[in-house]
């Protein structure tokens, strides 16, 4: 069964264009380990708490190390607002 995979956090407000330059390196390389396109949202109202968006997501087991790889090998954890942290959440369709 595909997945959906969601990753929020804060950014900080002054790394905010690294950021960006960082959360499209790691789309792209995403999309070339798994197969999976991911997108960047951010809050309306709230533009340094963003969100990736990953779906449908096929192989659970591959895509979850391609991510945590590409997170770690682009420093994505450097951009992030002080006390901040990437949260992950993971959805299943139901009905499918």
């Amino acid at each position: 069964m595909p997945l959906s995979y969601y990753v929020y956090y804060r950014v900080a407000p002054e790394r905010a264009a690294l950021a960006r330059e960082r959360v499209a390196a790691l789309l792209a390389f995403v999309a070339r380990a798994s197969g999976v396109s991911g997108r960047l949202l951010s809050k309306r109202d709230e533009p340094h708490l963003w969100m990736e968006v990953y779906e449908p997501v096929p192989d659970a087991e591959s895509f979850g190390p391609a991510l945590a790889r590409g997170v770690r090998e682009l420093g994505l954890e450097e951009v992030l607002a002080p006390g901040a942290q990437r949260n992950q959440e993971c959805f299943e369709d139901p009905c499918a």
